[in-house]
């Protein structure tokens, strides 16, 4: 899969229209958990071009294992993790009063994870996905 919308030959112009909505001030801090080692270092260097505090981790056992997690944020999780469903991580991240906001990536998201991504107030993007609807979701996980 080819994620050129984030990493390709237009990432300075797709980055430059989102800087005037940064607050340049105090950094937010974006955690991303995905396998895919080329999605996760292309959201790592987009977002931070844009400003963002970003922490990758390739699992959801990597980001449980996680000590200092930020007191505000918004979080990126891949649905299909080789070692738990991102929903799940998210259901086990709230049992331990971590409330940050979540974004749900996947490919072909089935009527019934729509459904429980709804229930749990998750909004998903699917990939490959276009830089302005993951932009658009990360701007309303700051508000």
């Amino acid at each position: 899969m080819a994620y050129e919308l984030i990493a390709g030959p237009n990432a300075a112009q797709l980055t430059g229209r989102h800087m005037g909505q940064m607050d340049i001030a105090a950094p937010k801090t974006i955690l991303v958990v995905d396998d895919d080692a080329a999605l996760r270092n292309s959201l790592e260097f987009s977002l931070g071009i844009e400003g963002y505090d970003v922490r990758a981790y390739a699992s959801g056992s990597a980001l449980l294992a996680e000590a200092d997690f930020p007191e505000s944020g918004c979080m990126i999780i891949d649905q299909r993790l080789p070692d738990i469903q991102g929903l799940k991580l998210i259901d086990v991240l709230r049992e331990r009063a971590i409330m940050l906001p979540a974004i749900l990536v996947t490919t072909h998201p089935t009527s019934a994870l729509r459904r429980h991504a709804a229930e749990a107030n998750v909004p998903i993007v699917e990939k490959p996905f276009l830089t302005e609807m993951l932009f658009q979701r990360i701007s309303a996980a700051f508000k």
